[in-house]
């Protein structure tokens, strides 16, 4: 078998009969498991309404999952085939064969699943972690990426805010184990409320279905004997990549992106500063900034219907382009002639 094919290990709407907890799977979304040399992958597939559509690829943040967009992706369906993946050791994806939880190892297995797919270029869409590895991915091959949305890219900020202290923490060694000892007695509820008043500008919003699903799945999670390492390597891969100089430095990378971009930016966000926006939108050539002054770290989640209709936007300014583009081409071909 070639490292170029693709073998789709499980296609379905249920998670591995093996697993003790079902991965939950949204009206219209089908789950697949796909084996790439080194590393498997789940994949969320949400189909366009009609064939032909352009394909889109979505990318979750540090300790999320492929269902961290089961809200924007329905509203996207009109206009791209959709699929979320779980990055190595995150959803239903289990740990890489290498252990490299870096940016550059997520970055790599996202290159590789698209050069296997075939599916380039693609609508690439990240949220935080899943931002930064966006971002290279696109620095490094833009070949595969037709435009990029970014929801809170964890780019390097020189202070960042308290809020976002323990994040880096996880990334000491011993920290993760310590926590998970002086945790122990913390209920699945606990944790998941925990983190929606950090990822959440109002985490009243969430309603009681939806709180009720986040704790199933963390339970779930909490099952999983990789689940502490997979968030110590990926915290300690961010605290790697924003010490990275040069041109492997992320916001180096940021200058490089040639594809059209939207930023999103909450201003409740008590993980990656509002402040930064201005930076990443001078970083990114020509880019498009949406900032949601009640978001926090999710906007997808929060504000799904706004984030929608900016990527909407993006996506016809870039056919648009190319249209424009298409009809130069002709003018000049005719003027020549």
């Amino acid at each position: 078998m070639s490292s170029t094919e693709l073998p789709e290990t499980r296609t379905s709407a249920a998670p591995h009969s093996s697993r003790t907890r079902a991965v939950r799977v949204a009206d219209g979304e089908r789950l697949r498991s796909v084996a790439l040399p080194g590393l498997t992958l789940t994949v969320r597939a949400r189909p366009g309404d009609r064939p032909g559509l352009v394909p889109a690829l979505y990318v979750h943040g540090l300790g999320g999952s492929s269902q961290n967009w089961s809200a924007l992706m329905p509203l996207l369906a009109d206009r791209v085939d959709g699929e979320a993946v779980d990055l190595p050791g995150f959803g239903d994806s289990p740990p890489p064969d290498d252990g490299n939880y870096s940016v550059t190892g997520h970055a790599r297995a996202i290159i590789r699943y698209l050069d296997a797919a075939g599916r380039g270029p693609v609508h690439l869409i990240g949220n935080s972690l899943g931002g930064a590895v966006s971002t290279r991915v696109a620095a490094v091959r833009p070949d595969l990426v037709r435009t990029l949305t970014l929801v809170s890219p964890a780019l390097p900020e020189l202070r960042a805010q308290r809020s976002a202290w323990p994040t880096a923490l996880l990334a000491l060694p011993g920290v993760p184990s310590l926590f998970a000892r002086l945790t122990k007695d913390w209920t699945p509820e606990q944790r998941v409320r925990g983190v929606l008043a950090l990822c959440y500008g109002d985490p009243g919003q969430v309603t009681d279905e939806g709180l009720r699903h986040a704790v199933e799945e963390m339970e779930r999670r909490l099952e999983l004997p990789y689940f502490w390492d997979a968030m110590a390597r990926s915290s300690r891969g961010i605290v790697d990549a924003y010490t990275l100089g040069g041109q492997h430095g992320l916001w180096r990378q940021a200058e490089r992106v040639l594809a059209p971009t939207l930023l999103v930016y909450g201003g409740r966000d008590q993980l990656v500063s509002y402040r930064m926006a201005r930076r990443a939108a001078a970083a990114f050539r020509g880019s498009r900034l949406l900032t949601l002054p009640d978001a926090g770290h999710v906007a997808m989640m929060e504000y799904p219907e706004t984030v929608a209709q900016a990527v909407r936007e993006l996506i016809d300014a870039d056919e648009a382009g190319a249209h424009d583009d298409g009809d130069m081409d002709d003018s000049d071909d005719s003027g020549g002639s």
